[in-house]
């Protein structure tokens, strides 16, 4: 990837932050659910398994955007 392809938007960069961000959440959720935990149990549990399927499901919809636009670029190409 070099900078035209950045510049001209011909590549995408927000995949490869949106995936850094899910591991952010991912990891916050893990530490913030084992956190609660000590406070209430139940709770924690919730938000530990409620804060990863939100921290995937978001960032899925947010992929499903830009693997959309690849498919309409190979589309557009052919």
């Amino acid at each position: 990837m070099d900078i035209k392809d950045l510049l001209f938007f011909d590549k995408m960069v927000m995949p490869k932050v949106i995936t850094f961000i899910y591991w952010l959440a991912l990891i916050g959720c893990v530490i913030g659910g084992l956190v609660t935990m000590f406070q209430s149990f139940l709770t924690g549990l919730g938000v530990l398994i409620g804060g990863v399927i939100a921290a995937r499901l978001y960032s899925e919809l947010f992929m499903v955007m830009f693997k959309m636009n690849e498919a309409l670029q190979d589309i557009r190409n052919k």
